[in-house]
């Protein structure tokens, strides 16, 4: 009798338009923060916050979508306001 072997799992792919994707110095600039290192601290800090689409590892490199920044921005703001 053979043993199965399950094949690794992939990471989810998805199609991506390049003329939306933004560094940190970009992330930093909607969102209103002083230095674009201060995007690492908000990844740690908030849950909801979008994950980079693209992350370089060796290089430092993070990529967001732009509306995705956007939209969480507007989400945050509107609670900022509300509280």
């Amino acid at each position: 009798m053979q043993a199965s072997v399950e094949a690794p799992r992939l990471p989810v792919m998805w199609e991506v338009d390049p003329s939306e994707l933004i560094a940190s110095i970009d992330v930093a600039e909607i969102l209103g923060l002083a230095h674009a290192s201060s995007v690492a601290t908000y990844l740690r800090r908030y849950d909801d916050f979008p994950r980079p689409v693209v992350e370089l590892q060796r290089s430092h490199v993070r990529l967001w979508r732009r509306p995705e920044i956007e939209k969480w921005a507007r989400a945050h703001q509107a609670k900022r306001h509300s509280a």
